[in-house]
């Protein structure tokens, strides 16, 4: 009989609040399949979370474990790898690195208790988002701030699932997606869903002519406040690339680092 998987890190753990509510999170023993079937193009919604890190001869292994969990061309043109390392261990990666991967590395954080940014905007009011012009302004938010190499009609496919998923999960009282306004049109957003008591911080992104301002650490904080006061969350969580500026504005308002995460990466 396999033993059943028990997730130490806490960056990966909250991510599967995600899944959870709406995918499929099956159980190996030394490893988890993760699925999310309405956003299959999603590359971290649809991954293998293993209990270690890459090993020696683990490349091939890991591949084939991912074909025949995942799938393979061309219905999925991705594979993504997590371990449940909360120290950071990156293991046997070149063999992987050799072949396109990307190592993923961010630092999860974790506040009890937010502190407002020392230069808190004035120009903005934070709220929920309630209305279909609020959510549809959000999705072009997110479209926007995509990274580079993703082109814009496919990203705009994954981001409307995506966002589908956090409203109906926002209408199940998970949780809350938040916009920054000037006025009524919607300059940055954010989202925070929650289980057991811990608040977990999806996609923080502003739009760029509104950038240095202040705003996003305006939007953090006061997004995070609401959410713990009416969510009754003890902790809040967040995940950034290490060393980012992302990360700098996270500490600002009172986010410390506690674990670390690490990934693979490759799609075509």
């Amino acid at each position: 009989m396999l033993a059943t998987m028990n997730v130490r890190s806490l960056g990966y753990r909250t991510d599967l609040i995600f899944t959870a509510f709406d995918g499929q999170i099956v159980d190996r023993g030394h490893y988890l399949v993760i699925r999310s079937p309405a956003n299959p193009t999603y590359y971290w919604g649809n991954y293998l979370l293993f209990s270690r890190p890459p090993q020696e001869g683990d490349y091939r292994t890991w591949r084939d474990l991912f074909a025949r969990e995942i799938g393979g061309p061309p219905e999925v043109e991705h594979q993504t790898f997590g371990w449940d390392s909360p120290e950071g261990d990156e293991g046997v990666v070149q063999p992987f690195l050799q072949e396109g991967f990307r190592v993923v590395q961010s630092v999860v954080m974790a506040s009890a208790q937010l502190r407002p940014p020392a230069r808190p905007s004035t120009l903005v009011s934070i709220r929920a988002l309630k209305s279909e012009a609020e959510w549809e302004q959000a999705i072009q938010n997110q479209v926007l701030c995509r990274e580079p190499e993703f082109e814009e009609t496919e990203y705009q496919v994954f981001r409307r699932r995506q966002m589908d998923l956090y409203r109906r999960m926002a209408e199940s009282e998970l949780g809350d997606w938040f916009g920054a306004f000037v006025g009524q049109r919607l300059v940055a957003d954010l989202g925070i869903f929650k289980r057991e008591g811990v608040g977990r911080f999806q996609s923080v992104e502003t739009h760029p002519e509104f950038r240095r301002q202040g705003i996003g650490g305006t939007l953090v904080f006061e997004a995070g406040r609401q959410a713990m006061a009416k969510h009754d969350l003890d902790t809040l969580v967040i995940v950034a690339e290490e060393e980012s500026s992302a990360a700098r504005l996270y500490e600002s308002v009172g986010f410390q680092p506690v674990e670390k995460q690490v990934g693979l990466e490759w799609w075509t």
